[in-house]
């Protein structure tokens, strides 16, 4: 067990749990992580795997067949499978969010129906706010549902960097609904679409294109969705009630921006052992690079921040195991993790010298991950809107 990212006053269920996921990513993941990523591959198997222990049902509480685990305990478990393949995590962040909105927003029949069979990942989640034309900027979205005859809602528009866009077989959607809420925010609302996990036409009136082709994050499949048309009802509204999407979205990505800094602990720790490991084995001038103060204070700077990441995060999952409002702590939390993985991991990098960019060593492919951090679940910009808004709100000059 290294010393760094250690975690204080976990249960023994925990840090048993913890183990097997380290043992999980030590034997199933980190040694075909990177064969799989050069070949854009879908990690079945690996799912396979993580659906056997239970882990698509980790926050799902036990009355839905889920393990009903803290976000702190789920963060943690995202944070050693990231270690091994960022893609990975990202396939069940995405799952956890949708199954998180409907367990705190859904209505009894909504939850009754879907948690059973995502807790199994039998159902598979998928979200998206963004759109072709923007991004952090959910106000401007112009994909709308319009009310048919009777219950009947028509959704029409195209969303954009969906995560587990054909894998999943249920996406939550955020849309336009104009009817007359008092702000653009109360004018929106989120609808569960259920589809077939594929490409093509997957519902009436839903297509999924194909896969986004990216520089990293490969294996995992991140698509557009566009709407033509399709018909659904009020019944897949999440909550039975319009207009209160934004708010829910938002409430999902709160939590899943500690479960971004969860991913960006786990890389920069698997970046910092790359590292360590190869400056104790490769030799200049007579002896191991590890002896040189260049690269001592390299990896000094490195282990530095892979911990100070790791317990900010930890601080944010436990703020909102409490109940209590963690936005600050959450922005902050994704911020500094993001900005001190794409670090960590180019210091790296610059120890493995001339082969760090040889696809043979494993920190290449953590060179082209680590920049999706830096923009999933916010930008840095939005993290710091986010931080320094609610910092005025709590030093606000009195008098």
């Amino acid at each position: 067990m290294s010393r760094l990212q250690t975690t204080e006053n976990l249960t023994d269920e925990q840090q048993e749990l913890l183990k097997l996921v380290r043992q999980f990513v030590d034997e199933q993941i980190i040694p075909v992580a990177t064969e799989l990523e050069h070949r854009d591959e879908y990690p079945a198997d690996i799912v396979e795997g993580m659906k056997e222990m239970g882990i698509f049902g980790l926050m799902i509480p036990e009355e839905y067949g889920g393990l009903g685990e803290s976000l702190l305990t789920y963060a943690l478990c995202v944070e050693e499978i990231a270690r091994g393949w960022m893609s990975v995590s990202g396939i069940i962040n995405t799952h956890f969010i949708v199954a998180y909105m409907i367990l705190q927003h859904g209505t009894p029949e909504q939850k009754a129906h879907y948690l059973p069979k995502m807790a199994t990942g039998e159902i598979r989640g998928a979200f998206s706010m963004s759109e072709p034309g923007l991004g952090s900027d959910v106000a401007a979205i112009k994909s709308k549902a319009v009310r048919g005859e009777g219950d009947e809602w028509v959704l029409d528009g195209q969303k954009m960097w969906l995560t587990n866009g054909g894998s999943s077989n249920l996406v939550a959607v955020l849309v336009k609904t104009d009817l007359g809420g008092s702000s653009v925010y109360r004018n929106m609302t989120t609808f569960l679409i259920d589809k077939e996990s594929g490409f093509g036409e997957t519902a009436q009136g839903i297509t999924i294109p194909g896969k986004i082709d990216k520089m990293g994050y490969k294996g995992v499949d991140t698509t557009e969705l566009v709407m033509t048309g399709h018909r659904t009802t009020s019944a897949q509204i999440l909550g039975g009630e319009p207009g209160k999407g934004f708010y829910q979205m938002m409430d999902g990505v709160e939590v899943g921006r500690v479960n971004v800094a969860a991913r960006a602990c786990g890389v920069a720790r698997r970046a910092f052992e790359l590292g360590i490991a190869y400056a104790q084995q490769r030799e200049t001038f007579g002896k191991k690079i590890a002896e040189h103060q260049g690269i001592l204070f390299r990896l000094a700077d490195m282990a530095t921040k892979v911990e100070a990441s790791h317990q900010m995060m930890v601080k944010a999952a436990r703020l909102k195991d409490s109940g209590a409002r963690n936005d600050l702590e959450a922005g902050m939390a994704k911020y500094l993790a993001a900005e001190n993985c794409a670090d960590v991991v180019e210091q790296s990098f610059r120890i493995h010298g001339g082969y760090g960019y040889s696809k043979e060593y494993e920190i290449e492919r953590l060179y082209r991950e680590a920049p999706m951090l830096l923009i999933g679940e916010g930008t840095a910009e939005i993290q710091k809107m986010i931080i320094g808004r609610r910092l005025l709100e709590d030093y606000k000059l009195k008098g």
